[in-house]
């Protein structure tokens, strides 16, 4: 086959396996409510979870700083992008979350790839929960080190396979908060079972940092954890974007010298980095942003068992609603669509086959009426 022909088979086994992803050009896509095609639906599709990407401090921040700084960085942190503003920002973090270092990416895939193609080499292992996020699994798989996953939150699975002979270290992989799933890693067993063979955990916390842990420290914190390697991002709870990874000093230097998704790439312009500034003094005061989002996933989390759905058992604010048939979550999610709710279907590759679903996320901007429409929906819908 030439390329057309590959490109035009691709296509076609996505489609036939009701797998094909579209994106929609939509308005408001970080608030409770969106539009899309001159129609207002409520957002639960967002992962805004404290619903700052709209808060008006934060805005604020970004357009003072732009105003002075301009908007961009002008080029990697490691020519004339890293700034005053970035450092700053570095030293909070590490401070706040009981680190030595803290390294600014632009984004949470770009933090987990850079960490994972700089650290293990050739003889190394890497043990990675069967379900985590692809940006680690792929960079798991791209390295030249030797991967393999243990089951999904089984310490006992990861123990198993870090006795396996290894020549080199092992890095033990895992999320805080699945994002498909929106369940909870154990996480001192999990580094209990990795340190007894005398490697380092590494922990994405993307779905945690902000809404879990004291003032939204994250899960590795509500949990007493102290991993290795910790992974936090700033388009979930903090409403705005790109990631940092929290770190000894010396891995920090070395990751400085060897992360080529940190040396290569533009850093982030200072005006965001002003906004997560911003954003973090509101997550360090959202507690009541925190109860408000458990209260709403309480909500729905009654209201849906009393209809007969099944869910994922998860207490955070990723409810996966699951369905199995990719034809019949996409059935579903149209149906919601047209009660004015908009969701989205999660379809294989991102999850397993036979584990379609639609991904409700919940946030703290919904009220109880939004949370009532949207079981109102789904009576109406099955």
């Amino acid at each position: 086959m030439n390329w057309s022909e590959q490109i035009s088979q691709g296509l076609r086994e996505r489609q036939q396996a009701a797998a094909y992803r579209q994106r929609r050009a939509i308005v408001g896509g970080n608030d409770r409510l969106l539009e899309y095609q001159g129609r207002r639906y409520l957002n639960f599709s967002s992962n805004d979870y404290l619903g700052l990407a709209h808060d008006a401090g934060i805005i604020a921040a970004w357009g003072q700083s732009a105003k002075t700084c301009g908007v961009g960085s002008g080029g990697s942190s490691h020519v004339t992008g890293y700034s005053e503003a970035h450092q700053a920002l570095e030293q909070r973090l590490a401070h706040w979350l009981g680190y030595e270092r803290a390294l600014l990416f632009t984004s949470g895939y770009a933090a987990n790839q850079g960490v994972i193609a700089a650290l293990p080499h050739e003889d190394d292992h890497i043990l990675a929960d069967k379900l985590s996020h692809a940006s680690l699994l792929e960079a798991g798989m791209m390295s030249k080190a030797s991967l393999r996953r243990f089951r999904h939150n089984d310490p006992d699975s990861l123990r198993q396979l870090a006795r396996s002979r290894c020549d080199g270290n092992r890095l033990a992989i895992t999320e805080g908060i699945f994002s498909m799933d929106g369940d909870s890693a154990p996480l001192p067993a999990l580094h209990q079972a990795i340190a007894e063979a005398g490697g380092w955990l590494m922990v994405d916390d993307a779905h945690g940092f902000g809404v879990t842990g004291e003032q939204g420290r994250g899960s590795a914190w509500q949990q007493g954890c102290h991993p290795e390697l910790l992974v936090v991002t700033f388009g979930k709870a903090a409403g705005v974007g790109g990631a940092a990874v929290l770190c000894d000093e010396q891995t920090a230097e070395y990751l400085i010298q060897y992360a080529r998704h940190l040396i290569y790439s533009t850093a982030m312009p200072p005006a965001q980095v002003c906004a997560i500034q911003a954003a973090l003094n509101a997550i360090i005061k959202g507690d009541a942003l925190r109860d408000r989002l458990q209260r709403n996933i309480e909500r729905f989390r009654a209201g849906a068992d009393f209809l007969g759905y099944r869910l994922a058992p998860s207490s955070s604010a990723i409810q996966p609603l699951l369905v199995g048939d990719n034809g019949e979550a996409l059935a579903l999610t149209d149906r919601l669509r047209t009660l004015g709710c908009w969701l989205t279907a999660i379809r294989p590759p991102t999850v397993p086959p036979g584990g379609a679903r639609l991904r409700i996320t919940l946030t703290a901007a919904h009220q109880d009426a939004d949370i009532d429409r949207l079981l109102e929906a789904l009576a109406d819908a099955r």
